[in-house]
């Protein structure tokens, strides 16, 4: 029997909806707009892909949505959406590490896979991964600064994916950095984590499940009208 996953990822500007069968993409809907329109087009993009994989919901096995870390807005309609669905259809709910996933866009034979998104001023969002997307190095916010993933350079290639490379390789000048630019976390590429997760029952409970912000969210005071 064939398993049907909808994958969602809002964490970043990407808009990004994929369906999967046995953790392989058959429809992908994307768009990376820097305003953040995901609200506005994420139920489009899901009716989209079902219809062109000629399916109904009812006929998913699951929903998997990217859990951050990320936009605290992009992760909240993502997994307001994904719950929203789940709960509906009563299918289960399968949370992907956006790290995780955006480690996947990199397929290198050695050395080690620094999945970073950008955060404020020179802090990135950052974990690290083998090249069989194994975690080496867990989930962390932190400053940039010339000695940054110095252990890992010192033993190999490694390859910055996302958003933080831009700032990143201003910083870091070693023989063995690899940037690889462009690459935003896409919905294309946590079918398979889906799946995996989906045969061994790893699953959220939808009613408590949250993203993963990593910090807390700072809402800012809005300025005093003059």
């Amino acid at each position: 029997m064939n398993t049907y996953i909808l994958n969602i990822e809002t964490a970043t500007t990407n808009c990004s909806v994929a369906l999967s069968k046995n953790g392989k993409t058959i429809v992908l809907e994307e768009d990376n707009d820097k305003n953040y329109s995901h609200a506005e087009r994420l139920h489009v993009y899901i009716d989209t892909v079902l219809k062109e994989g000629n399916i109904t919901s009812k006929d998913l096995s699951a929903i998997s949505v990217s859990k951050g870390p990320g936009s605290y807005t992009g992760l909240r309609i993502g997994v307001s959406a994904a719950k929203g669905l789940a709960y509906a259809l009563n299918k289960p709910l399968i949370a992907v590490p956006t790290l995780e996933a955006l480690a996947q866009q990199v397929k290198a034979e050695s050395g080690v896979i620094v999945a970073m998104l950008d955060a404020r001023r020179m802090e990135v969002y950052s974990a690290v991964y083998d090249t069989n997307y194994n975690e080496v190095r867990e989930t962390q916010a932190q400053i940039l600064d010339e000695s940054s993933f110095m252990e890992y350079l010192e033993q190999g290639l490694v390859y910055f994916v996302g958003s933080g490379v831009e700032k990143t390789k201003t910083i870091i000048q070693h023989p063995n950095a690899r940037f690889i630019d462009g690459k935003l976390p896409s919905a294309n590429y946590m079918g398979e984590i889906a799946n995996m997760k989906y045969k061994i029952s790893d699953t959220e409970d939808v009613a408590y499940f949250e993203p993963y912000y990593l910090k807390d969210f700072v809402a800012l005071k809005p300025k005093p009208k003059s």
